[in-house]
Order: structure tokens, then C-alpha cells, then sequence
């Protein structure tokens, strides 16, 4: 079981405008799958505030990955990827590519996402876009990796034969 937390980048959605469809559909499957959500919240399209949100969840290591929603296309509000990328350690470049070639099996719209895949400590934080529909495809690719790269992130680890 993996410990997962779920930010969402969203203008309105953090003015209480708009429900958090996104989020919940994360939450859904990962406590279907039987992974445990420890955190929620919902933020700004705003770097700052993303980068804060995101540090300070990595540092007191309350997940071992976080899944952002939003913000990872390309409107001038879309900031999640560049927020990531500031508070990085280490990147993981496959994940995207492997988000990607998901999404392309349902649309083409898929290659227009920014989203990446890094470290912060023990943390994996993964942008997945803002559509649930782009959620679901990127899951797929996620929950099967979920105990694994639980299993990684502490430290020390026998590789598989």
C-alpha cells in the first residue's frame, strides 16, 4: 500500500467555483486500488503557492507520492510543471513519456500536456492534467507502480532478478 496525497492547481476550483472532479477521481482509485489518501487540498494557479504546497508536504513526508491535478497546459495560468521543477531534486523522465503514450491511445490532446515526474526526499510528485478523462489515463500508468516505487523512495533496496 502506498501513501498518496493529491493537490490540485486551480483558480477556481480554490475559489470554491468549480468542484474538484480531478481530485476526486484520483482519490476514488487509489482507495479502490487500496492505497491510502493522506492529504488533500486545492491551490491557485500560482507557482509560488504550488512550489510552497508541494515543498512542504515532500519535507514532512506525509506521502510517498503526490499527484497534482492542473495546470500543466498551456494557458499562461498553467504553471504546475514549473512549480515542480523548482522544488526538485531529482527528475523521472520516463513517467511522463509513459503518461503520454497513454493518453495518445484516447486523445491527441495528450502530447499538449507539460506535466513531469520528480523526487523531493522520499517523494514522487507526478502532474497529471486537469480532466478527469486525463486523470484515468494517467493512473493506468501510475497504480500498477504505486508499491513499488513505495518500496524505492526510503532508501536501500535488492533489485528484482
Amino acid at each position: 500500500m502506498a501513501r498518496v496525497a493529491i493537490l490540485t492547481a486551480s483558480d477556481k476550483g480554490s475559489a470554491g467555483l468549480r468542484e474538484d472532479r480531478s481530485g476526486d477521481a484520483i482519490e476514488e482509485r487509489c482507495l479502490a486500488e487500496g492505497h491510502e489518501v493522506t492529504r488533500r487540498g486545492i491551490v491557485p494557479d500560482e507557482r509560488a503557492v504550488i512550489a510552497e504546497t508541494l515543498a512542504g508536504w515532500c519535507d514532512e513526508s506525509i506521502a510517498d507520492v503526490i499527484f497534482t491535478t492542473g495546470g500543466t497546459g498551456l494557458t499562461p495560468r498553467d504553471v504546475t510543471p514549473e512549480a515542480t521543477r523548482d522544488i526538485a531534486e531529482r527528475d523521472v523522465p520516463g513517467l511522463p513519456i509513459g503518461l503520454t503514450i497513454e493518453g495518445l491511445k484516447h486523445t491527441p490532446y495528450a502530447q499538449l500536456s507539460r506535466g513531469i515526474a520528480v523526487t523531493r526526499g522520499t517523494t514522487l510528485i507526478v502532474n497529471l492534467p486537469g480532466s478527469t478523462g486525463g486523470v484515468k489515463d494517467g493512473l493506468t500508468v501510475m497504480i500498477p507502480l504505486l508499491d513499488h516505487i513505495a518500496e524505492l523512495l526510503p532508501g536501500p533496496h535488492e533489485h528484482r532478478a
